[in-house]
């Protein structure tokens, strides 16, 4: 049986959430949405499809813009980028964002970077993946201390964006406008409902037995830890070595057991 790693699942998720798009955009310290991006720009090559463009922020081969974020708000506004990755400090069940802290605004006990273009790409692209390693109560609250940019709009807003997945290291969530609220897709192995439920502060729908998330085939996975790895040494080098790094594990203990 071929091993795993937990992050190469969550490329290979995003690889699939991506499918289709013409035009995908990720920020400038996003380097597992870089890596589906770039697995899907693969696998749509070798199988002779219509490739996605990619624009990475802050790399110099990835990205077709000259003059940076400017660039990337006039093409969204354009609706000329159909997806995008947002992450924050505190993600809440209504798809809500908040970058800026948490406690009392303006007087927050925890200061973060910051909203920056959040807000408007949040509502001109149409398939936004919110995406977050890191599962815990802290992150997944019930409701954002601030907001930095609503997962909803009143009706007679007009909004051509908003979040259409949750992603995350225990799960895949997908967001239903019509409620609106999360309903839990699938769970990657190693993880069950049980956990899933402590670690989220907020409610969601699930089946009484979840779907757990498929693992990626052989060919997949030699184009992510070849092709894929290669190209994004360019923007993530750091993190590029560092997948290297846990592959070599993961092969020195193939080659003692045998």
């Amino acid at each position: 049986m071929i091993q795993v790693l937990p992050r190469e699942i969550l490329i290979c998720v995003i690889a699939k959430l991506l499918d289709g798009v013409r035009h995908v955009a990720v920020g400038a310290s996003s380097p597992i949405p870089a890596a589906g991006a770039m697995l899907l720009r693969a696998l749509s090559e070798v199988e002779g499809r219509p490739s996605p463009r990619i624009s990475i922020l802050g790399s110099v081969e990835h990205n077709f813009f000259t003059n940076g974020s400017a660039e990337l708000f006039d093409c969204a506004g354009q609706g000329r980028i159909d997806a995008f990755f947002l992450s924050g400090g505190q993600i809440d069940g209504s798809g809500n964002v908040n970058l800026v802290g948490t406690g009392g605004y303006p007087q927050s006990a925890v200061r973060w970077p910051g909203s920056f273009g959040s807000a408007y790409l949040y509502f001109v692209v149409p398939r936004v993946i919110l995406f977050r390693e890191e599962h815990t109560p802290r992150v997944f609250v019930e409701k954002v201390d601030f907001i930095s940019t609503p997962g909803t709009s009143a009706e007679g807003v007009y909004r051509t964006g908003g979040p259409f997945a949750l992603l995350t290291s225990k799960g895949l969530f997908r967001f239903d406008k019509s409620r609106p609220g999360f309903a839990l897709e699938s769970i990657h192995p190693g993880h069950d409902l049980a956990e899933i439920k402590s670690a989220t502060g907020f409610e969601f729908v699930h089946e009484d037995e979840a779907k757990t998330t498929a693992l990626p085939e052989k060919g997949v996975l030699d184009l992510l830890r070849g092709r894929v790895l290669d190209e994004l040494s360019e923007t993530y080098p750091d993190f590029s070595v560092q997948m290297r790094n846990e592959l070599s594990k993961i092969d020195q203990k193939i080659v003692q057991v045998s």
